[in-house]
């Protein structure tokens, strides 16, 4: 009776140091994997982890070793979770831990510092609390012991080989039975991390000379043609199917051609070509950092590498040549601390902008109230030097339901004249079973986004900025039927300045040629530092 009971309690001790593993081992990298589908999952590693405890017979430096890597593997996947809910991107080991104290500093204005002490602290505490069970767990199965001899050897090349899968699948030489959505095991993430932070560490060494050789660093007197705000707009999912598909080329070579003929009779000039972005279908920000920086960012790893390497972007060169710079990001509902190192002097999110109006479903504000913010809010006319500006406008992401109407520039307001229109027609989850009509509202979206954005030039000619418009890249694969990276890009605003920067290939208007050179975007940066620095052509 006794033994039997002592069999039994070692049984339960034995699952529940299983299950301790186990937990750790499916926990999600993904918010959207927080699912108790999630529990049910049985990781390759488990039963080889148990069995190689075993052949060790709990070896400490055995046991050590396993809760290590197993408490490394918890730290990255928690990390992913918060940065996947703060950012909608992984973690980057190399890119995000210099941001570590920036978000700190967030949190501790958000919570105050007791709160933010608490939570540290209640962080920490639980890891301990982890590598404690994690410990115990390794010694129950390490007290077992095996009858075969064999089993020390099978084991640990069923280990080995183990290893070498998960590791040749995270480095793409050959594809596993596809992982759920966040559910990547202890293994298999590990090794992702280990190929990401390799990657960002190139990435970060060539990005680190390439600052090194930046031709503009250290030079005080940049941009000295500029008399007048320079205004860089990007414009959401612009990409040249826009301007080619035969679903949406009407819509926009005609709202284009009647904004030219409007602004020349205004004095205005225009130039216009083409650029290629490094991405397609999202991911903007890659977009922005690769005009901004002068560097190739076509990935995550790029991104967050580029970030530490000290790059100086397009808006620290303005800001060290007495030019005040801002970025006017709608869409930025959440803290932003990699924006610490872009160059901004001034950050309008989606709150500074101050919309009373009811949102456009994922769209926070329609683009028509975000200009018309930034000139009230950023634009004074009293300023005593020029601004130079970042804005991402955000009428024309996805879903593209409901699209705004124009409303008069005076009537504007706080934008709650737009509360009726956001509320207006079937909801994405009706328009989107039918892609024909999805590409339909990405058309009106377009339309009305280039519309707002000519119409706001025009209403500014009197003292015309210096706009630079383009798009940030193609829309998705289905709706833009085109797979080329190639996005419009328009200069506009006086006849002096629009010349300097159409002097390097553009063509005169607002419809680039068909056959126009596709300038990389990343050349943006030196481009317009060098036109409006060097002597007038």
């Amino acid at each position: 009776m006794a033994v039997a009971r002592a069999r039994m309690m070692l049984a339960l001790r034995l699952a529940l140091a299983a299950l301790v593993l186990h937990l750790v081992l499916v926990l999600p990298s993904h918010p959207g994997a927080l699912t108790p589908g999630a529990l049910l999952l049985l990781p390759l590693e488990l039963p080889l982890l148990l069995a190689l405890l075993v052949a060790g017979r709990g070896a400490r430096w055995l046991r050590g070793l396993i809760v290590a890597v197993l408490m490394l593997s918890v730290a990255l996947r928690l990390a992913d979770l918060a940065m996947v809910t703060a950012f909608a991107r992984p973690f980057n080991p190399v890119g995000d831990l210099p941001l570590a104290a920036a978000a700190l500093n967030l949190a501790q204005g958000s919570l105050g510092t007791p709160m933010t002490v608490l939570a540290v602290l209640a962080a920490v505490g639980a890891l301990i609390v982890l590598a404690v069970l994690l410990w115990r767990a390794t010694g129950g199965w390490g007290r077992l012991r095996p009858r075969s001899r064999l089993l020390p050897v099978a084991l640990t090349a069923a280990l080995a080989l183990l290893v070498v899968a998960q590791t040749g699948a995270a480095m793409g030489r050959w594809r596993l039975p596809a992982d759920p959505p966040g559910t990547a095991f202890a293994t298999r993430h590990l090794t992702e991390r280990l190929v990401l932070v390799d990657r960002t560490l190139q990435d970060l060494r060539e990005f680190r000379a390439a600052a090194a050789r930046d031709p503009f660093a250290g030079a005080p007197d940049l941009l000295q043609a500029l008399d007048r705000d320079l205004l860089v707009i990007f414009i959401e999912s612009y990409g040249r199917a826009s301007l080619d598909g035969p679903l949406y080329a009407d819509t926009t070579r005609a709202t284009l051609q009647g904004a030219q003929t409007r602004l020349a009779d205004l004095g205005l000039a225009m130039a216009s070509g083409w650029l290629a972005s490094p991405t397609q279908g999202g991911q903007s920000w890659l977009a922005h950092a690769t005009f901004a920086n002068g560097l190739w960012v076509n990935d995550q790893s790029r991104y967050a590498a580029v970030l530490a390497s000290g790059r100086q972007t397009l808006f620290h060169h303005a800001g060290r040549s007495g030019f005040p710079t801002a970025a006017v990001m709608p869409q930025i509902t959440l803290d932003w601390p990699e924006s610490a190192v872009m160059g901004f002097d001034t950050i309008l999110a989606a709150q500074d902008l101050g919309y009373r109006g009811a949102p456009f479903n994922w769209v926070t504000m329609p683009d028509q109230y975000t200009l018309s913010a930034m000139d009230r809010l950023l634009l004074d006319p009293s300023r005593d030097r020029p601004a130079v500006v970042q804005v991402a406008l955000v009428s024309s992401h996805a879903p593209w339901v409901p699209v705004p109407d124009p409303l008069p520039w005076e009537e504007v307001g706080d934008g709650s004249l737009f509360t009726p229109m956001a509320l207006a027609g079937d909801p994405p989850e009706v328009v989107w079973r039918d892609h024909d009509r999805v590409r339909e509202q990405y058309r009106k979206a377009v339309a009305y986004s280039l519309r707002t954005v000519l119409d706001y030039a025009a209403r500014h000619a009197g003292d015309a900025p210096l706009m630079i418009v383009l798009g940030d890249h193609q829309a998705a694969g289905f709706v833009a039927q085109d797979s080329r990276p190639d996005v419009p890009v328009h200069v506009i605003g006086p006849p002096d300045l629009v010349a300097r920067l159409a002097a390097q290939g553009l063509t005169q208007g607002l419809i680039p040629a068909a056959d126009a050179p596709v300038r990389p975007m990343d050349q943006m940066r030196d481009l317009i530092l060098s036109s409006l620095t060097d002597p007038a052509p």
